[in-house]
């Protein structure tokens, strides 16, 4: 399997739907989305390329690994 690459944010979304994230707010170009058993809202900037970082720092917070990424990413 290829490593996290950046993408854009509306497939970022799909991905954050089908875990059961909704979206709370939108301020500005960030759209912050939650989940009744999350810390801390994801928030994500509405660029054209998502930052591989950014991924990786709302993957640790949906407590969700690279593969499992993966594997969700080629099914939406």
């Amino acid at each position: 399997m290829a490593g996290i690459t950046p993408i854009s944010w509306k497939k970022f979304e799909k991905v954050l739907m089908f875990v059961g994230c909704t979206l709370e707010r939108q301020r500005g170009d960030h759209r912050i989305y939650g989940r009744s058993d999350l810390k801390r809202p994801i928030v994500i900037p509405k660029d054209s390329g998502l930052p591989v970082f950014v991924i990786r720092n709302s993957l640790r917070l949906l407590n969700l690994s690279p593969d499992e990424y993966l594997k969700i990413l080629a099914r939406v």
